[in-house]
């Protein structure tokens, strides 16, 4: 479904903006304290005005980044360019406290709050995402994620500070640069790391092809498969080999064939990477690299235990020895938080977004990403918004897409929903209250399925860990 178009105004704005682990049970802290409707529409307006006075830093941006694609855990010049954006004295208001390389390579983290508070503040957490995919760059848009991160941050930062200081209540914003979302997981490796370990709600917003508070984005697991034979003269004596490459196509069609029995909601796809050297020799050696997907953690184990008794089926039956890796990381399901997707959508209302009408979608397919396991241990919102065009993600088309002009109103105003979200759950104590127990709730469902998961990882194999 498509949005309706909107054309961003002609007049390029000013450059800047005026004034001022298994699920845990986030920390808690005091919202700030609560004010009357109209002076938190007041608020709200303010982001919005700050981001759009800063629509011209915030493109450049984006753009420095989408020219310059980098892979996963190789982000250095998006790295730099974020670091230098928060560290850049013509930004108005008190200095962000800019922390590069934070605990990974090409992640940052970049604060603005009191720095010894009491009470512990409420600390809001707004995420960027910056790397490409390989050969054709930023296909699926994540210079416009690091875009509105920055902006939805800058925004809320600027509401704040045009309140009379000190604030009603403590509260701290930080932006976490997460690397490697395409592969790897570098959302992961920060949760390991405690990089989220102080925050109470965190903030995300992808770009898509149509405006949603929620998508299912799917848990994953990445396996590559080896099979080892033996090398011998294809023509001469071809019975003194064995033939690894009969058992790579095996596994592939045993995957095909067990197609059949797989729910619709599953996705099982895969490459042979290595099938052998020259037609006359026998391969000793292949290897397979396959994606398995599922709706929950529960249908994960699952579909791994049938994936991987495919694998090992093919190797009995050719004499060859396996071995099935497991990828750096699992990517888990991304859990549904209703009371901060409902905020979202009435602030995106009021911008312009016309949202998905129906949950049809719900039950079809989608992607996968890191933010799954942010859902598990802290509360947060992951919606998709509309950048003003028909492409699809991970194609050439939605490349260009992705730097173009065109795309930033859209996404800008993504960014201000986010920030009115962020500041209605700072103001409204019910609200937080809410989103808390959504997370407790939806955590809760799932904590059995994310201990076997973990005792899969333990272990080394999911199939010896599956569930029926």
């Amino acid at each position: 479904m498509l949005r309706a178009r909107r054309t961003p105004a002609a007049s390029e704005p000013p450059t800047s903006c005026g004034g001022f682990m298994g699920p845990q049970e986030p920390a808690q802290s005091g919202a700030a304290a609560a004010v009357s409707p109209a002076a938190l529409e007041k608020l709200k307006q303010r982001a919005a005005e700050c981001i759009e006075l800063s629509a011209g830093r915030l493109s450049a941006l984006s753009r420095e980044i989408w020219s310059r694609p980098e892979l996963a855990y190789e982000e250095h010049q998006a790295h730099g360019a974020m670091t230098r954006f928060f560290s850049c004295a013509e930004l108005p208001g008190a200095a962000w406290a800019v922390q590069p390389h934070y605990k990974l390579d090409t992640a940052f983290r970049a604060e603005w709050g009191p720095a010894a508070p009491a009470p512990r503040p409420l600390h809001l957490g707004f995420l960027c995402e910056y790397d490409a995919l390989p050969g054709i760059g930023h296909a699926c848009g994540h210079n416009l994620i690091a875009e509105v991160g920055a902006a939805a941050a800058l925004g809320v930062k600027d509401a704040l500070e045009s309140l009379p200081q000190p604030l009603p209540a403590a509260v701290k914003i930080t932006v976490l640069g997460t690397p490697a979302e395409e592969g790897g997981g570098g959302k992961i490796d920060l949760i390991a790391a405690g990089a989220f370990d102080d925050l109470d709600v965190v903030f995300m917003a992808h770009p898509a092809q149509s405006d949603a508070a929620y998508l299912p984005d799917v848990a994953e697991h990445d396996v590559t498969v080896k099979y080892y034979g033996k090398a011998s003269h294809a023509a001469a004596y071809p019975w003194e080999g064995v033939n690894a490459l009969d058992a790579a196509v095996l596994a592939y069609n045993n995957i095909s064939v067990l197609r059949q029995q797989m729910k619709p909601t599953w996705r099982v796809h895969g490459i042979i990477k290595n099938g052998g050297v020259k037609p006359n020799i026998i391969p000793s050696y292949t290897e397979l690299e396959f994606y398995l997907r599922a709706p929950s953690l529960k249908d994960l184990t699952i579909l791994t235990e049938k994936a991987e008794n495919s694998f090992k089926a093919a190797a009995v039956a050719t004499e060859c020895k396996v071995e099935i890796k497991g990828g750096r990381n699992d990517y888990y399901n991304v859990l549904q938080n209703k009371s901060l997707q409902k905020t979202y959508i009435e602030n995106g209302k009021e911008l312009g977004m016309e949202f998905l009408a129906d949950e049809s979608f719900l039950n079809g397919p989608s992607g996968s990403t890191d933010f799954g396991n942010v859902t598990y241990v802290i509360p947060g919102i992951h919606p998709y918004f509309y950048i003003g065009s028909d492409a699809l993600n991970h194609t050439e088309p939605y490349t260009a897409a992705s730097g173009s002009q065109e795309a930033q109103f859209y996404t800008l105003r993504a960014a201000k929903a986010l920030a009115m979200t962020a500041l209605d759950v700072i103001f409204k104590p019910d609200l937080l209250e809410k989103v808390r127990e959504d997370f407790r709730q939806t955590t809760l469902k799932e904590k059995g399925h994310l201990n076997v998961m973990e005792q899969c990882k333990e272990s080394g194999t999911a199939a010896a860990c599956a569930t029926r």
